[in-house]
C-alpha cells in the first residue's frame, strides 16, 4: 500500500507542477508562436498535406532516395534555401477546451512514471534528500533522452527545450522528494 500511495502522491505532485507550469508560468509557452496568417497556413495544410495523421518534416526527403547523390544534393540545396517545419498533424479538429481525457492521460502517465521513481527509491533507502536526488535525477534524465533529442534532430528552438528542462527536473525535483519523505518515514 505504501508503494500505491507513493506513487499516487508523485504522480498528482508533477500533474499539479504541469499544470502550474503551463498555465501560471510561461514556461509552457516557451517558443509557441502565432503565424501570420493563420487561416491561410490551415488552409495550404488542409491542401498540401495528406488526408492522415501523422509528423510531417518540411523539406522532405525519401529515405528511398538515400543512395541517390543527386537527389541528396537536390535535398540538401533545398533545405539551405527553404524554411524548415515539423509539423504534427491531425486532418480532423478537435474542442481543445474539452481535455477531460487529456487530463485523466496525463494524471495516468505521471502516476506509472512515479511509480517507477518509487520502487528506485524503494531499492536504495528512501527519505527526503534520496527522493530529492533521485527525483531531479529523472527529470534530467527525462529531459536529456526526450527534448535534446528533438533539439538536436528536429531543431525545436532552445528556449522551448530549456523550459522543458525546468518543468521535468522541478517537476521530479518535487515529486521525488514527497514521495522519498512519504516512503522513508517511520510507520507507527
Amino acid at each position: 500500500m505504501r508503494v500505491v500511495v507513493a506513487a499516487l502522491i508523485g504522480g498528482l505532485i508533477m500533474f499539479l507542477w504541469g499544470a502550474f507550469a503551463h498555465m501560471v508560468l510561461p514556461i509552457g509557452q516557451a517558443s509557441m508562436k502565432a503565424p501570420v496568417d493563420e487561416n491561410r497556413l490551415l488552409d495550404t495544410l488542409r491542401t498540401a498535406l495528406p488526408q492522415e495523421q501523422g509528423v510531417y518534416i518540411l523539406p522532405h526527403f525519401d529515405m528511398a532516395m538515400r543512395g541517390d547523390d543527386k537527389a541528396i544534393q537536390a535535398y540538401v540545396a533545398k533545405t539551405e534555401s527553404n524554411p524548415y517545419a515539423f509539423i504534427v498533424y491531425q486532418p480532423q479538429g478537435s474542442n481543445p477546451m474539452a481535455m477531460g481525457h487529456n487530463l485523466f492521460h496525463q494524471w495516468f502517465g505521471d502516476t506509472l512514471a512515479a511509480l517507477i521513481v518509487t520502487l528506485v527509491l524503494l531499492r536504495g533507502g528512501a527519505g527526503l534528500r534520496r527522493g530529492l536526488l533521485v527525483g531531479l535525477g529523472f527529470g534530467v534524465f527525462t529531459w536529456l533522452s526526450l527534448s535534446v533529442p528533438f533539439w538536436n534532430w528536429f531543431r525545436f528552438p532552445a528556449p522551448f527545450t530549456f523550459a522543458y528542462l525546468l518543468e521535468q527536473a522541478f517537476g521530479w525535483l518535487l515529486a521525488g522528494a514527497a514521495m522519498g519523505w512519504w516512503l522513508g518515514r517511520k510507520r507507527m
